[in-house]
């Protein structure tokens, strides 16, 4: 007798969906530095033809964008990481504390599960010989102990994917001839926000035709916002 293959298509293993939200960080993260970055490199455009200050403008909300994107990451994955910790910690004292009771405690998760009680006393006694405390952070809080978040790690690919974002407007408002600079980049912009709107909606089980929508519109609004800012202070003489 053959052991069944999974369905073709399907991961079986617990860190799916840790990897879907890291993917779906890192497209969005992306879309913020397509965003960001265009609105700004078009209202400069729009109050200037001189390609020094795009340039400048624009490689300082990449930096700047990235660096803040890190900054923010890591502050926010620490606190989850800190949390995750202290819950680590405490079920670990528990377990030492009290053995008989976290059994009693396993049970009763397993029985609200749908399971008899003696099969929950059966499978709560074999998870507890193997690991116990693995068993109890699964189980009961949802966490599996090997892939506590890294602030440096989610710091980084925060940074990277914004900053990869940001690149694309800033070439795009740089490359072609100045008549053509706005015009190119819009259409760009818009292109790579209908890819990224598709390929996050993809990624959480969303429509993909309104998620695309919603992020283009957002995105073209953003670009005419900026794009009319900076003409008319280019118009008026305040710049």
């Amino acid at each position: 007798m053959t052991t069944p293959e999974p369905h073709p298509g399907e991961a079986h293993n617990g860190g799916l969906a840790a990897r879907l939200n890291w993917l779906r960080a890192g497209v969005l993260g992306a879309n913020d530095g397509i965003v960001s970055t265009a609105s700004i490199v078009v209202g400069v455009a729009g109050a200037s033809t001189s390609v020094p200050a795009i340039a400048t403008a624009g490689l300082a909300a990449l930096v700047g964008g990235a660096i803040s994107m890190a900054l923010g990451e890591y502050v926010s994955v620490s606190s989850q990481k800190d949390s995750q910790q202290a819950l680590i910690e405490k079920e670990r004292r528990e377990l030492q504390d009290d053995p008989a009771a976290e059994l009693e405690e396993l049970t009763q998760l397993w029985e609200e599960r749908g399971l008899r009680r003696a099969t929950a006393e059966s499978v709560a006694s074999e998870l507890t010989e193997r690991n116990a405390l693995r068993a109890h952070l699964t189980t009961e809080l949802g966490i599996d102990e090997d892939e506590v978040v890294s602030p440096w790690h989610a710091a980084f690919a925060s940074a990277a994917a914004f900053a990869i974002g940001a690149i694309l407007p800033l070439l795009a408002i740089l490359l072609p001839p100045q008549s053509l600079r706005v015009p190119v980049t819009f259409v760009v912009v818009l292109v790579a926000l209908a890819v990224t709107g598709a390929t996050s909606a993809r990624i959480g089980g969303d429509s993909t035709q309104r998620a695309t929508i919603r992020v283009v519109v957002g995105g073209a609004l953003a670009l005419a916002a900026t794009f009319a800012i900076g003409s008319l202070l280019g118009t008026s003489g305040v710049v």
